[in-house]
């Protein structure tokens, strides 16, 4: 007679694990619990499983107790990972800073557990959008109204109105049919690259050398054909484009302002060359929206080219002082992507704080006040690359907002950035998988809340922290980068006292 229990179970189950299963659970069953182990008698002879031809034909080592496998040593793997990054200098320390908000203490912030005040010089918070009163006040009432948290996806949670106004706003300022919301900008260019390079029929894309990590993971995740071409170079993109079949869909990706050189892309010809081939552009304007333009709409709204552009990427969380990032296009192209992409379909909405600090910050640096804060940005920028040239600092040349100070070595960069902590400035050290090795550097993003006194401040300390660490100012004066970016700063700066720093000898 086979056995009632375990013939009620899956055959397979029972096969696998049945004599495992009574060893364990036997004093469940009512035969084996009414005295066969007083008896001694092992649970797997029960006479219903011996009867049972599941168990009678399993083979021996089936029926046996289940020995644990050697676990892999994965604190040791860990340990090591790290470690290696430690020896060759690349393991990131955060910093614990908190930046203030008030008036009067910004772009200062409070560092260390002893709160001692510092000045910050690489946020991205550019124009210093997030501590604007507009800003603060309507992410305030917006909590006060509908609370801190989304609540779940767009699809489960709700549309809120705030989000469509958002949205709304942000096709408008890039003049484009539609707009599209994601909870970052890496979020924003992964999934519509992965998508649109995934579904339309034979997509090729091509790739700027120089693009950021989350479009470069965009089009790997697509598992499209690729191409890359050389960092702002229109005639390689031309070369490539050429040899690429007619009809096949195709994908041209890259970006305005490139985050850690300061190099602006030449936009119209790299559009130009795109449409010529039958290309859809995806321009990346992340360190430029808030910054470039009479409302803040990028490098293509200075250009007046912003239609040369089919799909624009943007963030929030730079210039406009909140969070999040998006995407611009076509009523279809948004449509398809708000459909399709699983980083936007599966991901929290943004929360009511941040759609209404967002909004607020869009409309102000849009207005006569953000093209004020732009004008100062840009003069303090000058300054600050002057008083680097004039006192024999070395620079990487740059003609956007992003002043970036080589120093070779991870290393040495992190020995000056934290000489120049204990000296009242913070800045952050850039080193691999930011840049390539060898191309560590210091990056500074001066605000227009930033003063000449400030800079004058930093100079020194640069200076200083220099000669502290053993670093060489005219091994970049010798190699001619200096030299070449000089001719940037023949123009008047609009400040009349004379910008004195100590000699520094050859």
């Amino acid at each position: 007679m086979p056995c009632p229990f375990v013939g009620s179970m899956n055959q397979a189950f029972v096969r696998n694990y049945g004599g495992a299963l009574m060893k364990q659970y036997g004093n469940f069953c009512p035969i084996i619990s009414r005295g066969f182990r007083s008896l001694g008698v092992d649970e797997t002879k029960c006479p219903f499983i011996q009867n049972n031809p599941i168990i009678s034909d399993a083979p021996k080592e089936m029926t046996e107790d289940i020995k644990e496998a050697p676990a892999y040593k994965y604190e040791n793997f860990f340990n090591d990972q790290i470690n290696a990054k430690k020896k060759d200098y690349s393991y990131r320390v955060f910093r614990k800073v908190s930046r203030l908000a008030a008036d009067g203490a910004y772009p200062q912030a409070l560092e260390g557990a002893e709160n001692r005040r510092v000045t910050v010089w690489c946020a991205n918070d550019y124009l210093g959008a997030s501590r604007h009163p507009v800003v603060k006040d309507a992410a305030i009432s917006a909590i006060k109204s509908y609370g801190t948290g989304a609540g779940g996806t767009r699809n489960i949670a709700g549309n809120s109105q705030m989000t469509e106004k958002l949205e709304y706003e942000l096709a408008k300022l890039h003049k484009k049919p539609a707009a599209l919301i994601f909870s970052s900008c890496f979020v924003a260019n992964d999934a519509t690259l992965s998508t649109l390079a995934k579904i339309l029929p034979g997509c090729i894309v091509y790739s700027d050398a120089g693009n950021h990590a989350s479009m470069i993971q965009g089009i790997r995740n697509s598992r499209a054909q690729k191409h890359i071409f050389r960092h702002n170079d229109p005639s390689h993109l031309k070369e490539l484009l050429a040899a690429s079949p007619e009809g096949v869909p195709k994908l041209v990706v890259f970006e305005t302002v490139h985050s850690m050189s300061g190099a602006i892309c030449p936009l119209e010809e790299m559009c130009n060359i795109a449409h010529e081939y039958g290309a859809l552009t995806f321009v990346d304007e992340v360190h430029a929206v808030g910054l470039y333009g009479k409302h803040g709409a990028g490098i293509g709204e200075e250009r007046g080219i912003e239609d040369h552009i089919d799909i624009v990427s943007g963030t929030l969380g730079k210039a406009f002082g909140n969070v999040g990032g998006y995407i611009a296009g076509s009523s279809l192209l948004i449509d398809t992507v708000r459909s399709l992409a699983p980083g936007f379909i599966f991901t929290t909405a943004l929360p009511p704080p941040v759609l209404a600090g967002s909004l607020a910050a869009i409309r102000l640096l849009a207005s006569e006040e953000g093209r004020s804060l732009r004008a100062k940005h840009q003069a303090i920028v000058r300054y600050l690359k002057l008083s680097l040239l004039i006192a024999g600092l070395p620079q990487l040349p740059s003609v956007s907002h992003i002043v970036p100070v080589p120093i070779t070595g991870a290393d040495k960069v992190a020995l000056v950035a934290e000489s120049l902590m204990r000296r009242g400035h913070y800045v952050q050290a850039i080193n691999y998988p930011t840049v390539a090795r060898g191309e560590e550097r210091l990056r500074f993003a001066p605000g227009p809340y930033h003063t000449t006194e400030m800079i004058d401040s930093l100079i020194t300390a640069l200076i200083e922290s220099f000669h502290e660490n053993n670093i060489s100012f005219n091994e970049f004066m010798k190699n001619g980068a200096c030299r070449e970016c000089s001719m940037e700063y023949k123009v008047d700066i609009g400040y009349q006292e004379p910008l004195k720093y100590p000699k520094i000898a050859a």
